[in-house]
């Protein structure tokens, strides 16, 4: 058996490998997938009547740091608004959440930089994708930025549609008193995905 001056002369050694395999476990977290069940997406539209806003907390997505990939679903029955009523006429008049239930993207950050991630603080990304929403597909790209931070992935994107361009009729009566572009604020904090149990050997 060796001697303790062996494990002297030698503890540099082992200390720098050790070190090399906890950097890249580290890594291969930072670049693994991150999900949420509960993103939360605001949608705010101006009005001379009064103003229109809602709040979603139920948005299910995916961030696969691996693939630079981000994609997420919404329930549109899940906004919530401050009357009833409002709330009504967006899902049946507006949004006909019967027919159309959910608004989904899928897309790629194409800006992304691992080593860039590493470092503290939110960092700006953009992201290049195609929105559906009331059975329309729209190719977008918005600006956003993306934050690691004790082991969760903060992302956070604000932007502006056009509800027209998703074949959303407003009624004549009330089509020169809203604005024709809403503002969409997306804000996402997820969890690292739990790796797959590792498969028995025969």
């Amino acid at each position: 058996m060796p001697d303790r001056s062996y494990f002297r002369r030698h503890l540099p050694v082992v200390l720098l490998l050790l070190g090399l395999c906890l950097g890249r476990v580290g890594t291969a977290r930072a670049q693994g997938k991150y999900l949420t069940r509960a993103g939360r997406v605001t949608f705010f539209s101006a009005s001379v009547v009064e103003d229109i806003e809602a709040r979603n907390e139920e948005a299910a997505a995916v961030v696969d740091l691996a693939s630079a990939q981000l994609a997420f679903s919404i329930p549109i029955r899940g906004f919530q608004f401050k009357r009833t009523l409002m709330q009504e006429h967006f899902n049946e008049n507006y949004m006909e959440s019967e027919k159309f239930p959910k608004s989904t993207f899928s897309g790629k950050f194409t800006d992304l930089s691992y080593e860039t991630l590493q470092l503290p603080g939110a960092h700006a990304v953009h992201i290049e994708g195609d929105l559906t929403m009331h059975g329309v597909t729209k190719h977008i790209t918005v600006p956003g930025s993306l934050e690691l931070k004790e082991g969760h992935i903060l992302a956070f994107a604000l932007f502006t549609v056009a509800p027209a361009d998703f074949a959303i009729d407003v009624p004549l009566l009330v089509r020169d008193h809203i604005a024709k572009i809403v503002s969409i604020r997306v804000a996402l904090i997820c969890d690292a995905a739990a790796a797959p149990p590792a498969r028995a050997s025969n």
